[in-house]
């Protein structure tokens, strides 16, 4: 890999993160329109959750054949082609005549954006070992700042009545103009050496475990701060949707102030630190039981989990330069499993313990990312 100039680090670096940020819009895009999808094809409660496996399921499929794919062509092969091909995909579902046709289309876009997601985190991983400082957290909090401005704009045409296939063309639109805007400045990156039986990054698993309980935690603030607030703590609607709003809000700020940290403290410390901020706050919170702790512990747990996730990636794809794709493919599909199972559990725990001691469980998975975080010594 040639040496770049400063300029075209950092137009590497726009590169990456516009990509990022295409991303988090065609997802918040898509969960801005969920109930206007359930709506229009007249679906139950158990058909929707058929079509989100199956999202869900594409999301696996595609971060699972990534890994191999970019440690053989390079990032940006797979990259450039799935964020074109993302906007399309968001589009598909809403055409969709029936239960069916959504489950085909789910699973295209959910595999579309597994693809992105591995694919970029990959090449980001590659334009920090270039600039020879953290970039990841940044990366995520503009992936998250996409999520606000698709979520908000889809409430906004979902407000004044606009179809949904207006605001998925529209959201589908900007991430093809912007993939196609950095197809020609993003980083290539060279394909691996070869090297027979392939290869065996170390501690990719229990980064994979530390990046599980951090997306647990991720899972829980999203599917239940709002519920815990109003039914378990008697809130209003505006007070219990504050829950995730400061969750959020802090979650993004501290990923904007990340790399400087990881710099200043290093990674280990790092995330040691965020991990105990995490569990003192939400578990300060749970035994405070009042409206006003809840909406603080979930803003210091978002705080606290900002920064854990950003450096697990990129300390996953540092482990062996030369096949980061694999390495993060199997760390990025072990924490979205944890996104995708942890709400789900909690659900399960609360209906014998009750919502409030069930949300000790991403409480406890903290713990465990602070205890463990040594592993994430390069």
């Amino acid at each position: 890999m040639s040496v770049l100039t400063r300029g075209g680090t950092r137009a590497q670096v726009a590169a990456v993160g516009l990509l990022f940020f295409a991303g988090g819009l065609a997802m918040g895009a898509w969960t801005s329109r969920i109930p206007a999808i359930k709506h229009a094809l007249a679906l139950s409660d158990l058909q929707l959750s058929i079509g989100l496996l199956a999202m869900a399921a594409g999301g696996m499929a595609g971060m699972q054949a990534t890994g191999p794919l970019i440690d053989r062509l390079g990032s940006h092969r797979l990259m450039i082609p799935s964020a074109l091909a993302l906007g399309p995909a968001l589009l598909a579902p809403s055409l969709a005549g029936g239960l069916p046709m959504l489950v085909v289309t789910l699973f295209a876009f959910g595999g579309c954006y597994g693809v992105l997601n591995v694919s970029m985190n990959a090449n980001a991983v590659a334009v920090e070992a270039l600039r020879g400082r953290p970039l990841l957290s940044k990366m995520h909090a503009v992936f998250s700042v996409g999520g606000f401005l698709g979520a908000g704009t889809g409430g906004v045409l979902a407000a004044a009545g606009v179809p949904v296939t207006t605001t998925f063309l529209t959201a589908g639109s900007v991430v093809t103009a912007v993939a196609a805007l950095t197809a020609r400045s993003a980083l290539r990156t060279p394909p691996a050496p070869r090297q027979q039986g392939g290869p065996a990054p170390r501690g990719v698993l229990l980064l994979g475990v530390l990046a599980f309980w951090c997306l647990v935690g991720e899972g829980a603030a999203t599917d239940w701060s709002s519920v815990y607030l109003h039914d378990t703590l008697g809130s209003g609607p505006g007070l219990a949707a504050a829950g995730y709003a400061a969750f959020a809000v802090a979650m993004t700020a501290g990923r904007l102030a990340g790399d400087r940290l990881a710099v200043r403290l290093g990674p280990v410390r790092l995330v040691t630190a965020c991990a105990l901020l995490a569990a003192t706050g939400l578990g300060t919170a749970l035994l405070a039981g009042h409206p006003a702790a809840a909406v603080a512990g979930f803003a210091l747990f978002g705080a606290g989990l900002s920064c854990t996730v950003p450096q697990v990636f990129s300390a996953a794809g540092h482990r062996d330069p030369a096949y980061a794709g694999r390495a993060l493919a199997r760390v990025v599909s072990i924490g979205y499993l944890g996104f995708l199972a942890g709400p789900v559990i909690i659900g399960a725990l609360a209906e014998v313990t009750g919502l409030a001691v069930a949300l000790a469980v991403p409480v406890a998975g903290t713990l465990v990312v602070a205890l463990a975080a040594p592993a994430l010594k390069r």
